[in-house]
């Protein structure tokens, strides 16, 4: 994985602007802390930042490559896992290859079929290739946004990067935000809109799509998108071909020149990530495959089971490993260290994300590097299944709004008279909701209780699951390792999507056909063990040390936080002996959660000097 950057200007010689460029691309050097790179011409200038992971040699960027008098260069983050059937077909069609990366495929696929290429592709990427006889750049993300890409336009410059920072890297590139931007920080908060890039005329590619830009301006395709047909297959074939795509899907994604590993909770999606990765080791002659898992100093004393996650990791991680007969590597977070991380996490998303779920994913994620560079993560098979409690709610189902933003008044209330007046919080979720259903793909014929379990679907694919991939994206880039995701296969998320909801949830269980398609994979415990999240820790030290931070910050007359929020309110809050829960994206949020978010937030405004406009 890597970083890229770049600048097209119609007015400006770009050739001029390398010190420009090269402070654009220095800010993704966690991204791609091995090689670096820069290309300019008096119209078009790109950078990169390179993670080694496939062909150390031949695998450097900006990539250039010649056709007749034409010239192409390409900046390109991602990973194809069709390398090898890119390369036969485009040989066959007369195309020699230096080395075997997958940018040197991308880039022949694009000279040989232009925009269509990116229907050919099977992985996760975010890339720009630079036609300079036709002076136009073709920008394209991978179909379920796994790689992120931002784009602005300023004056006569149009600019890209594959984070928020190298935007604001550029001196026409201001930390502006609106009141639509104030209401995605304060009213959604990490679920963002598809599309939106929260500063100021600063916009995200959507994911499965491309973008065209040259003197006629900018041109968007939709090339991806989710289709709703009936499903022909009956529950034994169903099964067989969920496990064999994500068996294939495993398979492809090992492919590295650099060490690989899993990451492993105990739980059904990445045991069985790492059952089919230990499988395809041993089968390949590479010994046992080595696995990582994460927990917090002395949760042991202070974990308490509830119905949201009902027991710790522990001793399923060590019951799988030792079933599959993995190289397992136990990684323990300190509470000091998780709150100091609370800003690396934040500068790594350039926005305030998931507070301590997110440092803790960092700090894991710092740890793995030190022993590997590519991990394989068992994310997205919530989104992809339906394993989140609300596809069994009633009440969720019976509500008007995304199921993990129920009770919004409850955080509402916690946010100033002013800006509830300038962002309108109710109103701002609601037309959001209502974009979201619009584009719901609807079947012809399907009963009312399966037509809103799809919507739930996709609402969860599309506005919930970018949240993890965006936490996964930059806080394991953060840390220069890249992590995989099989479930965001493309042909898996098809092929599932229109599997009836009485077979998702064979046997009336969440991901009921994954268990099912797992039998003979996974130890039977395993198979009916009940979902629990990604673990956060219980120590209350925690709680005492974000609520002194937040303490901190409300006595500061100084804090740029304080005109967004209602001060009494979240004073009371912080002062109060008694725990609590707040409703907010996914899951209850608790105290230490909501005072680390706001402190995330305080720092960002601060550190960012983000002006209100």
């Amino acid at each position: 994985m890597c970083g890229i950057t770049g600048w097209v200007d119609w007015e400006v010689d770009l050739s001029r602007q390398q010190p420009v460029l090269e402070a654009m691309t220095a800010t993704l050097a966690c991204r791609g802390p091995d090689a670096s790179g820069v290309w300019l011409s008096p119209r078009a200038a790109l950078g990169h930042r390179r993670l080694i992971v496939v062909d150390p040699a031949g695998g450097g960027q900006p990539m250039v490559r010649r056709r007749g008098s034409q010239t192409f260069v390409i900046s390109y983050n991602g990973e194809l896992y069709n390398t090898p059937d890119l390369h036969r077909e485009l040989e066959a069609r007369g195309y020699t290859f230096q080395g075997h990366s997958d940018t040197e495929a991308l880039l022949a696929a694009y000279m040989e079929w232009g925009p269509a290429c990116v229907e050919r592709f099977n992985g996760i990427f975010a890339f720009a290739i630079w036609d300079e006889a036709r002076q136009c750049l073709f920008l394209a993300r991978d179909r379920l946004g796994v790689k992120p890409l931002f784009y602005t336009q300023s004056g006569s410059a149009f600019l890209f990067g594959s984070e928020l920072k190298a935007l604001l890297a550029h001196p026409a590139v201001e930390a502006e935000v609106d009141a639509e931007g104030l209401a995605e920080i304060f009213v959604l908060g990490p679920a963002r809109t598809p599309g939106h890039g929260v500063f100021r005329n600063v916009a995200e590619l959507k994911p499965g799509y491309y973008l065209i830009y040259d003197r006629q301006g900018i041109r968007q395709h939709q090339y991806w998108a989710l289709v709703s047909r009936p499903h022909p297959d009956d529950l034994e074939t169903t099964t067989a071909k969920v496990r064999q795509l994500l068996q294939d899907t495993v398979e492809r994604q090992l492919v590295a020149d650099v060490p690989v590993c899993t990451l492993l909770s105990g739980g059904l999606d990445s045991s069985a990530v790492t059952a089919f990765a230990a499988r395809a080791f041993q089968e390949r002659g590479l010994g046992p495959i080595h696995t990582w898992s994460v927990d917090y100093v002395d949760n042991d004393r202070y974990f308490r089971p509830s119905h949201f996650q009902p027991h710790s990791d522990a001793p399923w991680v060590e019951l799988v490993s030792r079933h599959l007969d993995t190289r397992h590597h136990y990684v323990f977070i300190d509470t000091p260290e998780l709150v100091a991380s609370l800003t690396a996490a934040m500068r790594a998303r350039d926005l305030p994300g998931m507070a301590d779920v997110d440092s803790s994913l960092y700090l894991f994620s710092r740890e793995i590097k030190k022993e590997a560079t590519v991990a394989l993560s068992g994310e997205a098979a919530d989104e992809v299944f339906g394993g989140y409690p609300w596809f069994r709610s009633e009440k969720a189902m019976a509500m008007a709004t995304f199921p993990w933003t129920r009770a919004g008044q409850e955080r509402v209330r916690l946010l100033s008279p002013e800006l509830k007046a300038m962002v309108r919080p109710e109103e701002y979720v609601a037309r959001r909701y209502q974009e979201a259903l619009e584009e719901v793909p609807r079947l012809p014929g399907e009963g009312p209780r399966s037509a809103r379990l799809r919507e739930f679907s996709y609402l969860t694919l599309t506005r919930f699951m970018p949240v993890l991939l965006d936490r996964k994206d930059r806080m394991s880039m953060a840390a220069g390792l890249e992590v995989r995701v099989p479930y965001c296969d493309h042909r898996l998320v098809e092929y599932v999507w229109n599997i009836p909801w009485e077979m998702k949830f064979h046997g009336q269980i969440e991901k009921g056909i994954l268990r099912r398609a797992l039998r003979g994979v996974l130890p039977e415990e395993v198979l009916q063990r009940r979902k629990s999240p990604y673990p956060k820790t219980y120590n209350p030290a925690y709680l005492d040390a974000v609520r002194t931070w937040m303490l901190e910050i409300l006595n500061d007359p100084s804090s740029p936080l304080l005109p967004f929020i209602d001060v009494p309110a979240v004073r009371d809050l912080a002062q109060s002996e008694e725990t609590f829960d707040l409703p907010w994206f996914g899951q209850l949020m608790s105290a230490p959660q909501l005072f680390a978010y706001l402190a995330q937030a305080d720092t960002w405004l601060r550190e960012y000097r983000v002006a209100v406009r």
